[in-house]
Protein backbone atom coordinates (compact mmCIF):
# COMPACT_ATOMS: atom_id res chain seq x y z
CA UNK A 1 0.00 0.00 0.00
CA UNK A 2 1.58 3.25 -0.95
CA UNK A 3 2.27 6.13 1.88
CA UNK A 4 0.17 8.49 2.18
CA UNK A 5 1.67 10.19 5.22
CA UNK A 6 1.64 14.02 3.84
CA UNK A 7 4.94 14.77 5.37
CA UNK A 8 6.61 12.11 3.28
CA UNK A 9 5.16 12.94 0.13
CA UNK A 10 6.15 16.58 0.57
CA UNK A 11 9.28 15.42 1.22
CA UNK A 12 9.56 13.76 -1.76
CA UNK A 13 8.51 16.35 -3.90
CA UNK A 14 11.39 18.14 -2.14
CA UNK A 15 13.80 16.04 -2.87
CA UNK A 16 12.08 15.92 -6.65
CA UNK A 17 12.80 19.80 -6.53
CA UNK A 18 16.33 18.97 -5.41
CA UNK A 19 17.43 16.56 -7.66
CA UNK A 20 16.01 19.45 -10.60
CA UNK A 21 18.85 22.06 -8.69
CA UNK A 22 21.38 19.28 -8.57
CA UNK A 23 21.22 17.96 -12.32
CA UNK A 24 21.10 22.44 -13.18
CA UNK A 25 24.15 23.08 -11.14
CA UNK A 26 26.13 19.81 -12.24
CA UNK A 27 25.56 21.01 -15.82
CA UNK A 28 26.01 24.05 -15.84
CA UNK A 29 29.44 23.73 -13.72
CA UNK A 30 30.01 20.96 -16.90
CA UNK A 31 29.63 23.52 -19.44
CA UNK A 32 31.61 26.18 -17.89
CA UNK A 33 34.45 24.33 -17.31
CA UNK A 34 34.67 22.52 -20.56
CA UNK A 35 33.20 25.87 -23.19
CA UNK A 36 34.83 28.70 -22.94
CA UNK A 37 32.50 31.40 -22.82
CA UNK A 38 30.41 32.29 -26.53
CA UNK A 39 32.03 28.90 -27.92
CA UNK A 40 29.28 27.00 -29.60
CA UNK A 41 29.82 23.44 -29.72
CA UNK A 42 27.74 21.60 -32.56
CA UNK A 43 26.13 18.48 -31.37
CA UNK A 44 23.45 17.72 -34.29
CA UNK A 45 21.76 19.84 -37.31
CA UNK A 46 19.36 21.19 -34.35
CA UNK A 47 21.37 21.79 -31.15
CA UNK A 48 24.38 23.18 -30.20
CA UNK A 49 25.83 23.61 -26.50
CA UNK A 50 26.84 27.20 -26.47
CA UNK A 51 28.23 28.57 -22.73
CA UNK A 52 26.40 32.47 -22.45
CA UNK A 53 25.67 34.34 -19.49
CA UNK A 54 22.15 35.96 -19.38
CA UNK A 55 21.93 38.30 -16.47
CA UNK A 56 18.00 39.21 -17.53
CA UNK A 57 15.24 36.79 -17.81
CA UNK A 58 13.57 34.43 -20.33
CA UNK A 59 14.94 35.92 -23.64
CA UNK A 60 17.40 37.84 -21.63
CA UNK A 61 14.54 40.42 -20.99
CA UNK A 62 16.10 43.00 -18.87
CA UNK A 63 19.52 42.06 -19.67
CA UNK A 64 20.88 45.73 -20.23
CA UNK A 65 19.11 47.09 -17.55
CA UNK A 66 22.24 48.32 -15.52
CA UNK A 67 22.78 45.76 -12.78
CA UNK A 68 19.35 46.30 -10.58
CA UNK A 69 17.44 43.65 -12.54
CA UNK A 70 20.28 40.87 -10.86
CA UNK A 71 18.74 42.08 -7.39
CA UNK A 72 15.51 42.18 -8.32
CA UNK A 73 14.94 38.74 -9.53
CA UNK A 74 16.74 36.88 -6.54
CA UNK A 75 14.07 39.11 -4.50
CA UNK A 76 11.47 37.33 -7.16
CA UNK A 77 13.16 33.57 -6.96
CA UNK A 78 13.13 33.77 -3.15
CA UNK A 79 9.66 35.29 -3.31
CA UNK A 80 8.38 32.47 -5.87
CA UNK A 81 10.24 29.67 -3.80
CA UNK A 82 8.87 30.51 -0.13
CA UNK A 83 5.59 30.51 -1.47
CA UNK A 84 5.91 27.40 -3.32
CA UNK A 85 7.07 25.14 -0.17
CA UNK A 86 4.47 26.80 1.63
CA UNK A 87 1.48 25.54 -0.84
CA UNK A 88 3.44 22.28 -1.35
CA UNK A 89 2.64 21.86 2.72
CA UNK A 90 -0.77 22.41 2.25
CA UNK A 91 -1.51 18.96 0.20
CA UNK A 92 -2.23 19.88 -3.29
CA UNK A 93 -3.06 17.28 -5.66
CA UNK A 94 -0.09 15.08 -7.63
CA UNK A 95 -0.12 16.76 -10.56
CA UNK A 96 -0.02 20.33 -8.47
CA UNK A 97 2.46 19.06 -6.61
CA UNK A 98 4.55 18.18 -9.64
CA UNK A 99 4.02 21.17 -11.15
CA UNK A 100 5.43 22.98 -7.74
CA UNK A 101 8.14 20.82 -7.13
CA UNK A 102 9.49 21.36 -10.69
CA UNK A 103 8.67 25.22 -10.56
CA UNK A 104 10.44 25.36 -7.61
CA UNK A 105 13.67 23.31 -8.64
CA UNK A 106 14.37 25.49 -11.90
CA UNK A 107 13.71 28.71 -9.55
CA UNK A 108 16.41 27.50 -7.56
CA UNK A 109 18.68 26.41 -9.82
CA UNK A 110 18.20 30.23 -11.57
CA UNK A 111 18.36 31.39 -8.12
CA UNK A 112 21.85 30.24 -7.73
CA UNK A 113 23.23 31.50 -10.49
CA UNK A 114 22.43 35.14 -9.62
CA UNK A 115 23.63 34.92 -5.90
CA UNK A 116 26.92 32.98 -6.92
CA UNK A 117 27.81 33.89 -10.88
CA UNK A 118 25.69 37.15 -11.08
CA UNK A 119 23.94 35.84 -14.05
CA UNK A 120 22.11 32.64 -15.21
CA UNK A 121 24.57 30.46 -17.31
CA UNK A 122 22.47 29.48 -20.52
CA UNK A 123 23.99 26.51 -22.77
CA UNK A 124 21.19 24.84 -24.45
CA UNK A 125 20.90 26.55 -28.16
CA UNK A 126 18.31 24.78 -30.10
CA UNK A 127 18.25 25.88 -33.54
CA UNK A 128 16.68 25.72 -37.39
CA UNK A 129 19.05 26.73 -40.47
CA UNK A 130 19.94 30.17 -39.52
CA UNK A 131 16.90 30.88 -36.45
CA UNK A 132 18.18 30.11 -32.82
CA UNK A 133 15.48 29.67 -30.16
CA UNK A 134 17.27 31.95 -27.33
CA UNK A 135 19.77 29.68 -25.23
CA UNK A 136 18.40 28.23 -21.99
CA UNK A 137 19.40 25.42 -19.03
CA UNK A 138 18.03 22.76 -17.40
CA UNK A 139 16.66 24.85 -14.78
CA UNK A 140 14.32 26.94 -17.61
CA UNK A 141 13.28 23.44 -19.01
CA UNK A 142 11.77 22.65 -15.21
CA UNK A 143 9.65 25.54 -15.25
CA UNK A 144 8.71 25.59 -18.32
CA UNK A 145 7.87 21.49 -17.71
CA UNK A 146 6.19 23.22 -14.46
CA UNK A 147 3.82 25.21 -16.02
CA UNK A 148 2.69 23.26 -18.81
CA UNK A 149 2.02 20.30 -15.74
CA UNK A 150 -0.23 23.21 -13.80
CA UNK A 151 -2.08 23.99 -16.85
CA UNK A 152 -2.88 20.40 -17.42
CA UNK A 153 -3.70 20.31 -13.51
CA UNK A 154 -5.62 23.29 -14.00
CA UNK A 155 -7.66 22.54 -17.43
CA UNK A 156 -8.04 18.84 -15.28
CA UNK A 157 -10.00 19.87 -12.32
CA UNK A 158 -11.98 22.60 -14.38
CA UNK A 159 -13.12 19.34 -16.80
CA UNK A 160 -13.87 17.51 -12.97
CA UNK A 161 -16.07 20.10 -11.77
CA UNK A 162 -17.93 20.26 -15.17
CA UNK A 163 -18.16 16.80 -15.04
CA UNK A 164 -19.49 16.38 -11.48
CA UNK A 165 -22.04 19.12 -11.43
CA UNK A 166 -23.62 17.59 -14.64
CA UNK A 167 -23.89 14.11 -12.84
CA UNK A 168 -25.08 16.40 -9.90
CA UNK A 169 -27.57 18.20 -12.11
CA UNK A 170 -28.62 14.70 -13.39
CA UNK A 171 -29.35 13.01 -10.18
CA UNK A 172 -31.88 16.05 -9.10
CA UNK A 173 -33.72 15.85 -12.22
CA UNK A 174 -33.47 11.86 -12.19
CA UNK A 175 -35.51 12.74 -8.16
CA UNK A 176 -38.31 14.85 -9.92
CA UNK A 177 -39.21 11.82 -12.30
CA UNK A 178 -39.99 9.20 -9.15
Amino acid sequence: MANSNPTNTFCGWLCLSGLILLMDQASKYAVERTIEYGERVEINSILNIVHMMNPGAAFSLLADAGGWQRYFFIALASGVSIWLVWTMRRRPTRLEAASYSMLLGGALGNLVDRVWRGSVVDFLDFHWSYSHWPAFNLADTAIFIGVCIFIVSIIGSRNHQVHDEGDNSDHENNKGMR
